[in-house]
């Protein structure tokens, strides 16, 4: 069923009005949707309704909520990515899936072997958040994620506080998803920050200043993982083992 996201200014006496110019080209023009169509909608308060189109005239688009309950489309606890982007396709594929999978918000990080120049990321900015919301829409996700300036290691877990941090650091980790859980697993409602970084890796410079902060540094097993690969299943791995020891 096509999702698009309203305002609750938009509802009055069970109707509503969808005028303004991207979601009222994309029903009426895009997919060419017809009275007695479905649509389902999501609010600014993660709320989700259930509607059929009762009019489209060429201005304004009118549905009738049959149904609306809270989105249950999210996770029960807070799951940011900081990541070094890559080139071209395979960020856009890491913005996307980070947002499929959960992700509250994505720290753009620059690192010592990133492959982009932070001139070109500050630019990408506007790009990924699009993409963010874009995917939001396919997946039914109540709340679009936020894709943050660029920064770097440093200045990040300096001025924000995580309850849990973990750095996938394949060359030199060997403790696992699985092991870590089982002496500190994430509770419900903590803020969870997970790095993962360039294609090339993190540098010596940086393994040094993980193990200064005292940073937990896992692996996702003996396999040689792209990085855009990594991200998905590195957030994929972390909410199924939430869940396994959450039930």
């Amino acid at each position: 069923m096509p999702h698009f996201f309203i305002k609750s200014s938009q509802i009055n006496n069970n109707t509503v009005e969808i005028s303004d110019k991207e979601n009222y080209h994309h029903i009426a023009r895009s997919l060419r949707s017809r009275a007695g169509e479905k649509l389902l909608l999501l609010d600014e308060n993660q709320i989700q309704y259930e509607t059929i189109i009762t009019e489209i005239t060429n201005s304004k688009i009118l549905a009738n909520i049959e149904k609306s309950y809270p989105s249950k489309r999210y996770l029960d606890f807070e799951l940011f990515l900081a990541q070094s982007p890559l080139r071209s396709d395979a960020q856009n594929l890491v913005i996307e899936k980070a947002t499929e999978l959960g992700v509250s918000g994505v720290y753009p990080i620059i690192t010592d072997n990133c492959a982009l120049a932070r001139s070109v990321i500050d630019k990408k900015i506007p790009k990924w958040q699009k993409i963010m919301y874009e995917s939001s829409k396919q997946c039914e996700r109540a709340k679009i994620p936020q894709c943050f300036d660029c920064t770097n290691l440093k200045t990040l877990l300096n001025n924000e506080k995580f309850d849990k941090i973990i750095v996938f650091c394949e060359r030199i980790a060997d403790k696992t998803i699985r092991e870590s859980f089982q002496t500190s697993p994430i509770k419900s409602r903590e803020k969870v920050l997970v790095i993962i970084g360039p294609e090339g890796g993190f540098s010596q410079n940086e393994f040094d200043y993980f193990k200064s902060k005292n940073l937990e540094m896992l692996t996702l097993g003996s396999l040689i993982l792209r990085a855009e690969t990594a991200v998905t299943v590195g957030l994929g791995n972390i909410i199924y083992e939430y869940a396994n020891f959450n039930r």
